[in-house]
């Protein structure tokens, strides 16, 4: 029998998702997770056999805790609804065994599952088609660290104590990152760098 554990913020997608494989015969889902948080604590305590994750969640992303269960035996699903070149660089660094599409059929995902069972990688086409296609990350990492602290909601002023610089030389970086990201603000800088998987 093949035990899993689901992480969905989404309850009725979570509650479906479980249904669905609970139908499959040789496999039983033992714990539903809300968050990457929960998920971890359930792996520890349940010793599933898979866990399979969303990416966006409250609390700790799928990919965040997929980064913290790399050393853990339990193989790593992620089911997303983005198929984005910067998740999946950074899921495939996490060592995922399988990133699935959400608009998937229903026997593809337990086919996917028995596959990873055996010891293979699943990659939907959709994602290795779009990682030929990744751009990399133009920024330092100094330039990612003022970036970090701007989605963290700082202030120039406050990145600066944070860095022991200037605020004048905060603001030449933030000037910087919008240039290389050809963005015309803060706000758009962070979204564009989430949306690109190089910020967490």
């Amino acid at each position: 029998m093949i035990r899993i554990v689901i992480a969905e913020d989404q309850r009725m997608l979570l509650g479906a998702l479980g249904s669905l494989l609970d139908l499959e015969e040789d496999m039983q889902v033992v714990g539903k997770a809300g968050n990457g948080q929960e998920a971890i604590k359930l792996v520890k305590k349940l010793q599933p056999d898979i866990c399979m994750m969303d990416i966006e969640m409250p609390v700790k992303s799928g990919l965040d805790a997929a980064e913290e269960l790399m050393e853990d035996t339990c193989k790593v699903i992620i089911l997303t609804t983005f198929a984005r070149a910067g998740y999946f660089e950074r899921a495939r660094k996490a060592k995922v065994q399988g990133y699935l599409l959400k608009d998937s059929p229903s026997e593809e995902l337990a086919n996917s599952i028995r596959v990873i069972m055996d010891g293979r990688q699943v990659y939907a086409t959709e994602l290795i088609d779009i990682a030929y296609e990744r751009v990399e990350n133009p920024l330092t990492d100094r330039e990612q660290e003022v970036l970090q602290l701007i989605s963290e909601g700082k202030t120039t002023k406050e990145i600066a104590l944070e860095l022991h610089l200037t605020s004048g030389t905060i603001r030449n970086y933030v000037s910087v990152i919008l240039d290389k990201l050809e963005v015309s603000n803060r706000i758009e800088a962070v979204s564009k760098f989430k949306e690109r998987g190089w910020i967490r």
